[in-house]
């Protein structure tokens, strides 16, 4: 698998990330194995995790397997802090963690990365990112804390996720005010052909600042899959209590009209739909890698070919046509 550069950093991760934000809860130890040994025997580098995850679960068994199953120096390992345990009841609509705490406080940011790192089994993140933007705790408190966690060898490089066009741009102009500071190398968002809001202020503050993007649910919460074209399928996210509400702003009928136009373009070239909505997002720029959570180590190898694929450019032109943002 190809490897890139997280922005203007040294840090080079697969064009691929693994995501396993499910692991532990939707997916079981077993299929989390097979699942990572597939994607680092396809040459893929970026495991992407947070403390958030299953409330750690998800953690304490990618620390399982690291060691056993393949090297740790063999990952690229990131995490996130900055969310607290979910309350019961979250808003629909959006993140699965909605309704978890903020608290990107440095007690409550060193405190998870340090019980990040256990759950793990290592002493170091290869990257920290800071899970959400908090308004109840100074930026410069924050960015300050990420300047310690690098300092200390707690994490390799440091970066943002969630933060709009404003947030990131203030949060990485303020570590490059000063020499001695850790610059931000990243910034997570939710980019789809489903979503293309980000393109309107995050990727281009991204760019002139010299972050990498990693793009969460780069298949549109699973939609794009076409699962869901004709009724939602029992054993899919949205038949499930905790995702539900995830998944269902995306089955509205733009989203229809865009995974009708992908299904066509999969049609035309051989491809899957997913094959085709993930490397549309893979290839956009800025992006340094695309973050894929499978629920099984099936759907994950089937992933793992598009990296043998490349959209044509008339279709790309035609799939930007459809998802424009207005």
């Amino acid at each position: 698998m190809q490897q890139r550069s997280v922005g203007a950093s040294g840090l080079r991760v697969s064009r691929l990330g693994l995501g396993t934000m499910t692991w532990g809860r939707d997916t079981d130890e077993h299929e989390a194995r097979d699942q990572l040994v597939a994607f680092v025997g396809a040459g893929g580098t970026l495991l992407d995790t947070a403390a958030a995850y299953g409330d750690g679960v998800s953690e304490q068994l990618i620390g399982s397997l690291l060691g056993d199953v393949v090297a740790r120096e063999d990952v690229v390992l990131a995490t996130k802090a900055g969310l607290g345990q979910r309350r019961p009841a979250g808003r629909p609509g959006g993140s699965p963690n909605r309704g978890a705490t903020r608290d990107t406080s440095r007690r409550s940011v060193l405190a998870s990365l340090d019980a990040s790192l256990r759950r793990l089994g290592t002493d170091h993140v290869d990257l920290l990112q800071v899970h959400v933007w908090s308004d109840a705790t100074p930026l410069e408190e924050t960015l300050a804390t990420l300047d310690h966690v690098v300092s200390t060898g707690r994490a390799r490089y440091v970066g943002v996720s969630n933060y709009t066009g404003w947030q990131t741009a203030q949060a990485a102009t303020w570590q490059r005010a000063v020499p001695g500071r850790a610059p931000l190398v990243s910034t997570q968002v939710e980019y789809s052909l489903l979503n293309r809001n980000v393109e309107l202020e995050v990727l281009p503050a991204a760019e002139a600042l010299g972050l990498g993007v990693l793009t969460w649910s780069p298949l549109g919460r699973g939609v794009l899959t076409g699962k869901y074209r004709t009724g939602t399928p029992s054993d899919s996210r949205a038949a499930t209590s905790h995702l539900a509400s995830f998944v269902e702003p995306y089955l509205d009928e733009r989203s229809h009209g865009i995974v009708e136009s992908v299904v066509k373009a999969a049609d035309g070239l051989g491809w899957t739909p997913a094959e085709v909505a993930l490397a549309w997002v893979r290839d956009r720029p800025g992006v340094a890698a695309p973050v894929v959570g499978a629920r099984t180590a099936a759907q994950l190898r089937a992933l793992l070919s598009v990296e043998d694929k490349a959209l044509p450019l008339e279709i790309a032109d035609a799939l930007d046509d459809v998802s424009a943002v207005d």
